[in-house]
């Protein structure tokens, strides 16, 4: 019987799944086009699949969050704009969502060193949001940067940033679709010690560990940001600790810190980039800077390779560009979001990114074999997608291999200034790679 059951999962998976490299654009609604807002690269989620459901979540030229659900495979969108707005003003004020195990929407929206704005679905798979409310009432006042993260048990990791760029620290919840409450597992993981604060990357793997990797920056300018540290929890994010095994004494500080890569500032070191595990655990980390003695940032991969740190660089760009100052940049490059794939041995490596030396189109640096080293570029759009940047499903590429990219066009000033672009078109982009 249990064979049976395996087999039927197996034909309804075949139904399901894309056909390998093949990309297919499902229009959604429109959404702000006028910074990134919409774009950024640190939205977790923009898209996010909960059994056969899959939703996403975007601002309407209003302002206003809009959410939208589909059956999986090609289902129609059934979208709904909730009562919520947000300043689309400035580009960190991202909407993040995530369904938790037995089927309710989480959302946290509009931040940028303010107070918590967090509700949940009125019940499972519905579109309508209950009011706002407090996760645990502690350090609430100055959120920036909200991520949701599921368990594979359906638990949820909120994570957020208490405090200002240069200042902050690293805050984590945990909730429980069974008591339907959140609880505070940390008020401080990584301490700036009122110096600096931890731009982070976080994932958790088919084990549930949780991985966390983050560069440090000492003041609001990017320049500033420097190095690349790592630490993981495999107990649910309680304790923590080096990629050794060695306990952290929390919070981890400047100090204390794993450094997966020492990299020192002004060497144009982005913030809020990727970090992903394979099947066995492996943590790997994208992100891009300027190599030492030359002048052009490249997209670089940090991962471990037995007990050592290595760094390798996979993009060959040829156009420089600063990220000095504050504020949202408008860079010719994005920031990177990374998958890998582990068969039969070999493990596979897709880096997500759009660079105006090709035309600005999102696309795909693909390695087959880590091993080799060797990169080929594929674009996945053939017109501009302006300032966007990569976000996408995370559990449905863990599920079934399919990657659900949120798209859209957007502009961006430099420094939080708007570009005169009107609403644009969101879609979900699907491809599945030929040799996953």
């Amino acid at each position: 019987m249990p064979m049976f059951r395996f087999a039927l999962c197996l034909l309804w998976l075949g139904g399901f799944l894309p056909a390998p490299n093949s990309r297919a654009q499902t229009p959604v609604g429109l959404g702000w086009a006028k910074n990134n807002v919409n774009g950024a690269v640190f939205r977790k989620n923009s898209v996010v699949t909960q059994g056969r459901d899959q939703y996403v979540a975007w601002y309407d030229s209003a302002a206003y969050v809009v959410l939208a659900k589909r059956r999986l495979p090609a289902g129609p969108w059934q979208v709904q704009r909730t009562p919520y707005q947000g300043n689309v003003k400035d580009a960190h004020n991202v909407i993040s969502l995530m369904v938790d195990g037995a089927g309710y929407m989480h959302l946290s929206f509009d931040h940028h060193n303010n107070p918590l704005h967090y509700c949940r679905g009125k019940a499972p798979g519905s579109l309508e949001m209950g009011p706002l409310q407090p996760m645990t009432g502690q350090q609430e006042q100055k959120v920036s940067y909200p991520e949701f993260h599921r368990f594979p048990g359906g638990d949820v990791l909120f994570m957020y940033r208490d405090g200002g760029s240069g200042n902050g620290n690293l805050v984590l919840n945990r909730y429980s679709p069974k008591t339907q409450k959140w609880t505070r597992l940390h008020s401080v993981l990584i301490d700036g010690e009122g110096q600096r604060n931890a731009y982070w990357q976080a994932c958790i793997d088919a084990r549930g560990t949780i991985h966390v990797s983050w560069v440090w920056r000492e003041s609001p300018n990017v320049a500033s940001n420097h190095d690349m540290a790592y630490a993981c929890s495999r107990d649910g994010g309680l304790t923590w600790q080096r990629s050794t095994g060695e306990k952290y004494a929390l919070p981890i500080t400047e100090k204390t810190a794993e450094y997966a890569a020492r990299i020192p500032q002004n060497s144009e070191l982005i913030n809020q980039t990727s970090i992903t595990a394979d099947a066995q655990g492996r943590p790997y980390i994208a992100t891009y800077w300027r190599p030492a003695g030359t002048q052009v940032p490249q997209y670089q991969l940090i991962y471990l390779s037995g007990s050592q740190w290595k760094t390798t660089q996979i993009s060959q760009r040829t156009t420089p560009f600063s990220l000095s100052g504050v504020g949202t940049k408008k860079i010719p490059i994005s920031r990177p979001q990374l998958l890998v794939s582990t068969q039969k041995g070999k493990t596979a490596a897709f880096l997500l990114y759009r660079d105006a030396e090709r035309q600005d189109r999102a696309s795909v640096l693909q390695c087959p074999d880590l091993a080799t080293n060797q990169w080929t570029s594929l674009d996945l759009t053939t017109t501009c997608v302006g300032n966007w940047e990569p976000s996408y499903d995370t559990e449905r590429w863990k599920t079934d291999g399919t990657l659900s990219l949120f798209v859209q066009r957007t502009g961006q000033g430099d420094g939080e200034t708007l570009e005169n672009l009107p609403p644009q078109p969101v879609y979900v982009l699907e491809w599945r790679p030929g040799h996953r």
